[in-house]
């Protein structure tokens, strides 16, 4: 009950820390590239992943966490991939409309359900996958508005979606396989991503802006929101790969549309963007997938915990009393001898 009720709580409280960490930094970011003219998003990004290398150094020299190596070509494939997949995302946006790149977002959960369920035969029930389509169907309503299709938009939009999906089902079954923390993952793979983005950063952000990152000019004021953006960003990468890690990727995609609509909400509070009945409309119906989904997904981990327990009580059952095993012949193999019985884990799934 105590393990439960932490598991709980942590996950609560890393949803939480995600998405205070996300929208903070978009607003951040926002006043950065559209007040400030800083344009320089895969650099930028590069930027927030050396900082975030730093800080968990020194939390490491502080002993709040405890190095732990493992494969090193997994860390190497996965840190590039992320790297890759920021920059594709990064690319589609500047060769796409605003409304096919909100497509390109909204194809992401789809996909990785296609992934898990064909590669890892993961199952989502009708009821999870009727949550996600009121839930991509809101936000398509609150955030697409023009669709104007080019093949290399297209191609790079379908790069992006297929490298992120990867890497993030990746952030998963890592955590689980070489059981690390995220705080362990994520100090790892780190300076590969910000490797991987500092050297194709300038070279991308020259193509997509037409000007060079190094010839801006840093005013006090640009080099403190770049600053800020930096820090919050430790939060937002730690948080990312701590959610995927305690639920899911398909999970940490659905929190990623409840940030675009919080975000599309305090545009308008406290920037006064424009705002319609149709982003009011979608944003509604996208909260209702939300809440559906989380019901679900909150039902359906109870029934499988109640699975669980039964299954426990029925093995100690059976452990407890092997004349009853022997009498009606189970457990006996060909030799005579009774084979112990696998003990199972009720939470090994759970364990970031």
């Amino acid at each position: 009950m105590g393990e439960g009720a932490g598991f709980q709580l942590g996950t609560v409280g890393a949803l939480s820390l995600s998405v205070v960490s996300s929208v903070s930094i978009v607003i951040c970011n926002k006043a950065l590239m559209s007040s400030l003219g800083f344009i320089f998003a895969t650099t930028l990004t590069s930027w927030h992943l050396l900082v975030t290398f730093c800080s968990l150094h020194v939390a490491l020299l502080m002993k709040l966490f405890e190095h732990k190596p493992f494969d090193r070509k997994a860390v190497l494939g996965f840190g590039v991939l992320n790297g890759i997949s920021i920059g594709l995302l990064n690319l589609s946006l500047g060769f796409n409309s605003v409304g096919f790149y909100q497509m390109t977002k909204l194809a992401i959960i789809p996909c990785t359900v296609f992934l898990e369920t064909v590669f890892l035969a993961k199952k989502f029930s009708r009821s999870i996958q009727f949550s996600l389509s009121i839930l991509l169907l809101g936000v398509g309503i609150a955030t697409v508005t023009d669709l104007q299709l080019n093949l290399l938009g297209s191609v790079l939009s379908l790069l992006a979606i297929v490298t992120t999906c990867v890497a993030q089902i990746m952030t998963n079954t890592i955590q689980k396989k070489f059981k690390v923390s995220s705080t362990q993952l994520l100090y790892q793979s780190a300076p590969y991503q910000a490797l991987t983005l500092f050297v194709s950063g300038p070279f991308l952000d020259g193509l997509l802006t037409n000007q060079n990152v190094f010839a801006f000019n840093y005013t006090p004021q640009v080099l403190i929101f770049i600053v800020l953006s930096c820090l919050i960003s430790v939060s937002v990468n730690f948080s990312t790969f701590l959610v995927i890690g305690k639920t899911s990727p398909v999970t940490y995609q659905v929190l990623g549309h409840l940030k675009t609509c919080l975000v599309l909400t305090f545009g308008y509070v406290l920037l006064h963007d424009p705002f319609s009945w149709r982003n009011i409309f979608g944003i509604s119906v996208a909260i209702v997938g939300m809440v559906l989904y989380s019901y679900i997904c909150t039902i359906e981990g109870q029934q499988k915990a109640r699975e669980a327990s039964s299954q426990m009580l029925q093995v100690k059952d059976n452990d407890s009393d092997p004349l009853m095993r022997a009498e009606s012949g189970a457990g006996i193999d060909a030799d005579g001898a009774t084979p112990t019985a696998t003990v199972w884990s009720s939470n090994k799934d759970l364990r970031a």
